[in-house]
């Protein structure tokens, strides 16, 4: 066949074939139709201190998986960009002094065993989280208006307040005396707990009357408990034992990139290393120039680039904000180990410093490998910084301790999760064993410019009070939070709809299917 005769005979064989047939076959760009039915099984790699046995092991606060909303749910949710959402409340209406708040609940909802949702529920749950829990606390009292309607009265005004109603603790359980509520394990989620091995796994099935209609798609959900067993989990995630694996340390995404089969997925931010730095009498951190000075010799690149390869991390601004809050301010000096040598030999120390012996605990699979990183780092300007792990089980008691209440708590890591800035800022208050109890000038104007911040209504205003608080913080280095993680969880690839979320606790597992 010459060219002319094979151009005509292509010709006529494309006049026979319809448009859609040229394009594709039909559907082929579609995007995949969700699928019901299965089994999804996924191993958590988070830390869960509050774990329950036989007796506690279904409720909230104590259940094998700290994401609760696979069993129950708040009256709110945060998403990704730390925006709040209606969930079990359809809308929240506060007053002109921010100190109440009324709350539509969503009308149709019904717990697992069938009963509906109502006010007295929100009451009765509420009732259990202030007596148990800090983020209620600031609950004064909770007013039935209606079937489906409650007004919450504040201590103090707080103009962030919808974001508490998204936290994982407060879930929202069947009325019931404060000695039993919630530990049958019902809720309102899409699927309902029949087996429980407590610290171990736990299983569930799809809560036919979830008010999300169409939701969840799978038929079964199990989860199995691998804090601290990361080699483990991978393993048993090439071998098919698991569909997902949440929590795995972000240093290994090359390694996780070589997997076939395999997708990776980071959240914007994530949890983040806190330096507790102790202030009481004959604590080297009573002095500004050394906290200053320890804060600007770690190289906090260097941190990002060895323990997280470049990708997976960033750089902390001593503040408790992370780069998923709008209000984020980015350090405006990350290192100066010039200057950290001059503030050291103004405070007495001109041939450098050794510091007290810094405490960790491996909460997370990466956390010796940043203090590792961040010893060694800081030798360059004079300080010796040792460093020695302590077990997990404890540790926070042992990190806190002080009977005597005479606040020379240690000089330790804790870990600081994700917030809105209500919540983050507020942890540097002069109280709190996070800011090593600060206090002074500096201290007062950042409380004082805090207590402005939560009675005012004006978003963008608000960010401007945040904004000079982060730089008070940046300035007075009440405590030190070098660099923070991008959650990172991994899941085969006909896994679909399953979305990280830089709090942890909030993924959500009721749109997840497998093709």
């Amino acid at each position: 066949m010459n060219r002319r005769e094979m151009i005509a005979a292509v010709g006529a064989a494309l006049a026979g074939l319809g448009l859609k047939d040229l394009v594709a076959p039909e559907g082929a760009f579609a995007q995949a139709k969700p699928r019901s039915g299965g089994k999804f099984v996924y191993t958590n790699l988070y830390p869960n201190n509050r774990m329950g046995d036989a007796k506690n092991g279904r409720h909230p606060y104590y259940l094998l998986d700290i994401n609760t909303r696979s069993a129950f749910n708040g009256l709110a949710y945060v998403n990704d960009r730390l925006q709040v959402e209606p969930e079990l409340a359809l809308s929240w209406t506060p007053a002109a002094d921010l100190k109440s708040w009324e709350i539509q609940l969503r009308e149709g909802v019904v717990f697992h065993n069938g009963r509906d949702m109502t006010a007295d529920d929100v009451i009765s749950s509420f009732a259990f989280h202030k007596a148990r829990t800090s983020f209620a606390r600031q609950i004064d009292k909770v007013e039935k208006l209606g079937t489906h309607k409650v007004r919450m009265h504040l201590v103090k005004p707080n103009s962030e307040f919808p974001f508490i109603l998204g936290e994982y603790q407060l879930m929202i359980m069947p009325a019931a005396p404060i000695e039993t509520i919630g530990l049958d394990g019902i809720g309102t989620g899409p699927f309902r707990i029949v087996d429980l091995d407590p610290k171990r796994r736990l299983v569930m099935e799809r809560n036919e009357r979830y008010w999300r209609k169409g939701f969840p798609y799978f038929d079964r959900f199990e989860l199995a408990s691998s804090p601290g067993r990361m080699e483990s989990a991978l393993n048993g995630f090439r071998g098919g034992q698991f569909d997902a694996v949440l929590g795995v340390d972000p240093g290994l995404q090359p390694e996780l990139e070589r997997i076939p089969g395999t997708v990776i997925s980071t959240a914007l931010s994530g949890d983040q290393a806190l330096m507790i730095l102790p202030k009481h009498e004959g604590s080297p951190f009573a002095d500004k120039r050394i906290r200053q000075a320890l804060s600007l010799a770690i190289d906090r690149e260097k941190v990002i680039r060895i323990v997280y390869g470049g990708k997976a991390g960033w750089a902390g601004n001593n503040s408790h904000l992370t780069p998923s809050n709008p209000e984020f301010l980015p350090l405006e000096v990350r290192r100066d180990v010039a200057r950290a040598k001059k503030l050291l030999a103004e405070a007495g120390y001109p041939n450098g410093i050794t510091l007290p012996t810094f405490y960790f605990t491996a909460s997370w699979p990466e956390i010796p490998r940043v203090f590792q990183v961040v010893s060694q780092s800081v030798k360059e300007a004079g300080i010796t910084l040792p460093i020695e792990q302590r077990p997990s089980d404890g540790y926070r008691d042992w990190r806190v301790e002080d009977k005597a209440k005479t606040r020379k708590h240690r000089f330790a890591y804790g870990p600081a999760g994700v917030r809105n800035p209500g919540v983050s800022m507020y942890r540097m208050r002069p109280d709190n064993n996070e800011s090593g109890y600060w206090s002074g000038p500096a201290c007062e104007e950042y409380m004082k410019l805090y207590d402005e911040a939560v009675v005012e209504p004006d978003k963008l205003k608000r960010k401007f009070l945040y904004v000079r608080m982060q730089q008070i913080l940046g300035e007075e280095v009440p405590a030190i939070h070098p660099a923070g993680r991008r959650n990172m969880l991994i899941h085969k690839k006909n896994v679909h709809g399953l979305e990280n979320h830089s709090q942890f606790w909030s993924i959500r597992f009721d749109e997840v299917w497998k093709g």
